[in-house]
């Protein structure tokens, strides 16, 4: 009987112990804003091209997909991505854009949806005011295709996914990016 007790301890300590390394292995795998600034570091875009370039690319992208709403603002703040996207090829540039807005709208969608709504007021007026600012800089630095690309993707993603609230709240800025593309045609 004593065996059997000691036996099913140990059993029981080798599944915490067992459970404890793979609950670690996926918290350091996991990809954070420092880790893919780091990357991004380590992996300078513009020193590279052929086929280790692709592959900084795809890593890249993947990572920032898997990244929540707030570690992506986290890592907009950083500026590093900015970086790495304007050392991008205009073909790159699309295809990165392709891969990455569906799933950061998706997000923002979420994030908005669950806010409330005073917060969301202060967001709205912020955006409104970057877009009147700002329009003329943001056109030039993406470029007209780059610019309506993430337009036409928010848009979409915004209609489908964003609900009634953030709708209403959001028409002033629908209607600000209506007149900032016909201003960039």
């Amino acid at each position: 009987m004593k065996n059997r007790v000691w036996g099913g301890l140990i059993a029981l300590v080798l599944i915490w112990v067992i459970a404890g390394v793979i609950v670690g292995a996926v918290r350091t795998s996991r990809p954070t804003p420092e880790k893919l600034e780091a990357f991004l570091t380590k992996n300078p875009i513009g020193e590279i091209s052929g086929a280790p370039r692709e592959q900084v690319i795809a890593k890249v992208t993947s990572q920032l997909n898997a990244l929540t709403f707030e570690q992506r603002q986290t890592l907009r703040e950083g500026g590093s991505i900015r970086e790495f996207f304007e050392q991008l090829t205009p073909d790159e540039r699309s295809r990165f854009l392709d891969l990455t807005l569906p799933e950061g709208f998706r997000q923002l969608m979420n994030a908005l949806n669950k806010m409330d709504e005073a917060r969301r007021k202060k967001i709205v007026d912020r955006v409104l005011e970057d877009l009147r600012s700002n329009n003329p800089e943001i056109a030039a630095r993406l470029g007209e295709s780059d610019s309506q690309l993430i337009i036409s993707k928010g848009l979409s993603s915004f209609y489908e996914e964003a609900d009634s609230n953030v709708k209403l709240d959001f028409a002033p800025v629908i209607e600000q990016l209506q007149r900032a593309t016909q201003n960039m045609r």
